[in-house]
């Protein structure tokens, strides 16, 4: 098979695509030929060698990724040989993902409904159910009026749409006026570019105080975003796309009567895990309640995906299509 290794940290040229032995299903494992693979914007930190809180940085030479969406090929011991042609999607692969064959416990591996496609459910799997966590949070209603931060990335464009849906106001802010259209084009009555000076300015003149931010970028953006929040207003910390999270100091929080919420810690300590959000997420997606934005790029041009995804040019969920 064809799997992309990495053997130095550096560069997203430092991605090779390789051809090397097929893995086998372990006891209780299958085998998986890949449709779509999940990119993730943590693997270009560890690919240039930069550890990620408790995640320290893999060992040489190695094959990123844990997203797989396709069709199982063959089972190990244990496993129901009923399984095998199930269209299906994990996000524990365990033998790398950026691979055309992707072992993972049979456990992990969730069948997809008839109408969901494999990019979608890589996107949905993981970046579905984080954006439902999300939403835990802080649940959005017709009163509020809502601040989403990176709005054509791939959690971003699931809040506009979440929004959208159930009546609130919704500001869609990203990096660039092709991204602002496209945040546009998915029903944000405002669109906004904030790499444009005087962004926040055109936020207030056009809908006032905001209720709710979703912050995936932190850094000056996330501090402009929250200056934005009115009193009894609701931050709530996603990502750092910038480089850097924004997290105000309490003091502030309370003479502005704001609240902050970290939703990647209640997503590490929400009971039961996320497994229902997953399947939520699938659901969401067959029901035509949420459409995830995918942008793909070919297994071999792995080193394109990350050096993308690097300089903030993506919209939507990176996949890989061997």
């Amino acid at each position: 098979m064809h799997a992309i290794r990495l053997h130095s940290f550096g560069p997203a040229e430092n991605l090779r695509y390789e051809s090397v032995p097929d893995p086998s299903p372990g006891p209780g494992e299958v085998r998986i030929a890949a449709h779509a693979i999940g990119v993730h914007f943590i693997e270009t930190l560890f690919r240039r060698g930069i550890p990620i809180g408790p995640h320290p940085v893999p060992d040489l030479p190695t094959t990123f990724g844990h997203e797989v969406a396709g069709v199982v090929e063959s089972v190990g011991d244990g496993v129901d040989p009923g399984l095998v042609g199930s269209r299906v999607v994990t996000a524990d692969v365990t033998s790398g993902g950026y691979a055309s064959l992707a072992v993972a416990p049979a456990a992990g591996v969730v069948v997809l409904p008839d109408q969901v496609e494999y990019g979608a459910a890589v996107a949905m799997h993981t970046t579905g159910a984080t954006t439902l966590g999300v939403l835990e949070v802080a649940p959005v209603t017709a009163s509020d009026v809502v601040l989403v931060m990176a709005a054509a990335g791939g959690i971003g464009t699931l809040l506009v749409q979440h929004a959208r849906r159930v009546g609130a106001t919704v500001v869609g802010a990203a990096g660039g006026p092709a991204k602002a259209a496209r945040v546009r084009s998915l029903g944000a009555d405002l669109a906004v570019d904030y790499d444009s000076p005087g962004w926040t300015d055109v936020v207030r003149e056009s809908v006032g105080d905001v209720t709710i931010v979703f912050d995936g970028v932190g850094g000056k953006l996330g501090r402009a975003a929250f200056e934005l929040l009115g009193e009894g207003g609701r931050q709530v910390v996603f990502g750092q796309a910038s480089g850097e999270w924004f997290h105000p100091e309490e003091a502030e929080l309370k003479a502005r009567g704001v609240t902050s919420y970290n939703a990647i810690g209640h997503l590490l300590d929400r009971e039961g895990g996320v497994t229902d959000l997953r399947g939520r997420a699938l659901e969401a997606v067959a029901n035509g309640e949420l459409t995830p934005a995918v942008q793909s790029f070919p297994l071999a041009e792995a080193a394109a995906a990350h050096a993308a995804l690097e300089s903030r040019n993506t919209m939507g969920k990176v996949i890989l299509i061997p």
